[in-house]
């Protein structure tokens, strides 16, 4: 079947189910009590509605009106108490609005026991109880040419807005050219040869910069390196001089600004010269005033200032007191917020004052400061988020930090996200194997990477084992559809992406923004001969990987297998067009059946089940029918 008119049959449920158990998607509400019933138990109902009271008793009748109330009713009772939990704890949303101001925490006190679950969940149907962590900005004031004005006061800055479920773009220069799209850009000079390596001051071409702007609270968004287009910073302006053609940033970026002669892409943001199209705002956090410029009649719309950078957050007090066996199920997850200022990871080797025995690893990691997502796990076993509808976050939508085992996060629908859609990222190398058993499965994760286009995966695994990523479709991002990564430096015995299997996944629109990637892309881990074949990837599908035209890096791959991306099987695997190689990597993977090799015989793809399952609990976005 040729991958330009691949249409999947969409009545599939009969194959899948053949393929076992693994895509029970648990679109039945009630999957909890059936379980029940299968141990001869009656689960313990409670019920959250918004017109709910928490001094209610938190029955259908009377419901608790947040979650936290119902949380802190089972604290209080200690309904969930070891010993004392004879079957699964329902946590009811009825349909509507919950708006969040702080993230709601669960620790090893809200933990399921003796067998036993408490689920949080949307009981009247996926998506219908919406968790939203934004309020409404109110009080506009016409300003001049469409653009309006409203007090929002300094105590909590935001850095992210949103329109009607849309997300607004920080007045820029240029101007972007599509919503989808990060370019165009500006790209920075060499003002003098000695100049190279600096990382702080970014130097333009004579016109690029008008001397009138107002840059006081503005930042720049630079993919750093020059040539090489694999990370942005977003980093505040220190100072500027406009006749000079000089400026001077407030962080350092991740690389220096020109490599090899070549100078960095980047846009500058956050000015209010610079607020000319609808769908754009300017934040003046001094005065505390967000001026914006709407889509539509600003009396018709709602404009959103998110409230929060994390909507949930697990996390036990230690690897060894975790929390453990909780669910969300079907909840939409709506709108966080992202940062002042952004770079991936600490620029040198054990920058961060940590003895480590990989001090490299420093560099392959989030700051302390950016280790978040809309849904934060750390320190976990065995929690479920399944039927999740996550959308307009500023960050990553889920991020598994460190001591996680056997997170599952299945049937979902991960769209207009920040940063990575799942990012599992496991302990630092040779410090103890705390990340394992994770499974993620039929996801739809589309548009990701929105304010953190470098770095950005659908997916993305670091120093992590024995987990399944399965039967989902990963679209549009600037960099990978799906990554493996540890380090080239890292020993076997310190190794912990040991036994990962990627199968029946989708990838488009890999790509789109940067260069010498792949859409499936793995780095340092397996670096040391003999290269055990212990990963594996079969049945994959990935269309074409074509960057903007003003990406200056080498190519763009279907598979890239960099520094020690050994000792993985490649079996039934379909890469569209790319401007390099289908597949690079080094002599020390296997691979079978690859359309980048003669003899492949397409009749072994199955193609009906690669992608999310025929009954996937949410309409596919933008009209997708797999």
């Amino acid at each position: 079947m040729p991958l330009t008119t691949l249409v999947r049959n969409r009545s599939r449920l009969p194959l899948l189910l053949a393929a076992g158990a693994l895509l029970v998607s648990g679109a039945t509400l009630n999957v909890p009590d059936a379980q029940a019933q299968a141990t001869g138990c009656k689960a313990t109902d409670l019920f959250v509605a918004p017109d709910g009271s928490d001094r209610s008793k938190g029955t259908a009748a009377s419901p608790f009106k947040t979650i936290e109330g119902a949380r802190d009713h089972i604290r209080d009772k200690g309904l969930n108490r070891p010993g004392r939990m004879r079957c699964d704890i329902n946590v009811n949303l009825r349909a509507g609005d919950y708006p969040v101001s702080t993230t709601i925490d669960f620790d090893d006190r809200d933990s399921g026991a003796d067998g036993h679950r408490v689920v949080y969940r949307s009981y009247d149907g996926a998506g219908k109880a919406r968790v939203m962590g934004a309020a409404p900005v109110t009080g506009w004031e016409e300003y001049e040419d469409g653009i309006y004005r409203a007090d929002v006061g300094t105590d909590k800055p935001f850095y992210t807005l949103f329109e009607d479920g849309k997300r607004a773009t920080t007045a820029r220069y240029p101007n972007r050219r599509s919503d989808d799209e990060w370019a165009p850009y500006m790209t920075s000079v060499l003002s003098e040869p000695e100049k190279e390596a600096v990382r702080q001051w970014l130097y333009s071409s004579p016109g690029d910069w008008d001397a009138s702007w107002n840059l006081d609270q503005a930042s720049a968004v630079v993919w750093s390196g020059g040539s090489w287009s694999w990370f942005t910073d977003t980093v505040p302006i220190r100072d500027w001089n406009a006749a000079k053609n000089q400026m001077t940033l407030k962080y350092w970026t991740r690389y220096a600004l020109m490599n090899s002669r070549g100078g960095s892409r980047y846009f500058l943001q956050n000015s209010l010269d610079f607020l000319d199209q609808a769908g754009e705002y300017y934040m003046d956090f001094k005065k505390g005033q967000v001026y914006y410029k709407p889509r539509g009649d600003i009396d018709d719309v709602t404009v959103l200032r998110p409230t929060v950078k994390t909507l949930f957050n697990l996390a036990g007090p230690s690897p060894d007191r975790r929390v453990q066996n909780i669910s969300l199920d079907g909840l939409s997850l709506q709108y966080t917020d992202f940062v002042d200022w952004y770079r991936y990871g600490w620029i040198s080797d054990g920058d961060s004052g940590e003895p480590r025995k990989y001090p490299e690893y420093d560099r392959q990691i989030e700051l302390p400061r950016n280790r978040f997502g809309a849904v934060t796990v750390t320190n976990s076993k065995d929690i479920t988020l399944s039927r999740l509808r996550v959308s307009d976050t500023g960050f990553h939508a889920v991020y598994a930090l460190f001591a996680n085992d056997g997170l599952t996060v299945r049937d979902s629908l991960l769209e207009n996200i920040g940063g990575d859609g799942i990012k599992v990222e496991g302990p630092y190398p040779g410090e103890g194997n705390t990340s394992n058993g994770h499974l993620l499965t039929n996801n739809y994760i589309t548009h990701y990477g929105e304010l953190v286009p470098g770095d950005a995966s659908g997916i993305e695994l670091q120093n992590t084992g024995h987990n399944t990523i399965s039967h989902s479709h990963i679209k549009h991002s600037a960099r990978y559809g799906v990554s493996l990564e540890v380090r080239p430096e890292v020993a076997p015995a310190d190794n912990y992406a040991r036994d990962n299997t990627f199968e029946y996944l989708r990838i488009d629109q890999a790509g789109l923004d940067s260069g010498d990637m792949g859409a499936f892309y793995t780095y340092g881990v397996s670096n040391v001969e003999p290269h055990t074949i212990d990963n594996h990837v079969r049945q994959v599908v990935i269309g074409d990987v074509i960057p903007d035209g003003s990406m200056p890096d080498s190519g763009t791959r279907g598979v890239h297998m960099d520094a020690g991306g050994c000792g993985f099987s490649f079996e039934d695997i379909e890469v569209g067009r790319t401007t390099d190689q289908s597949y690079q990597s080094y002599q020390c993977n296997d691979v079978k059946n690859a359309n980048w090799e003669d003899g492949y015989d397409a009749t072994k793809m199955e193609y009906d089940k690669i992608g999310v399952s025929a009954d996937f609990p949410y309409p596919l976005p933008e009209g997708d029918t797999q």
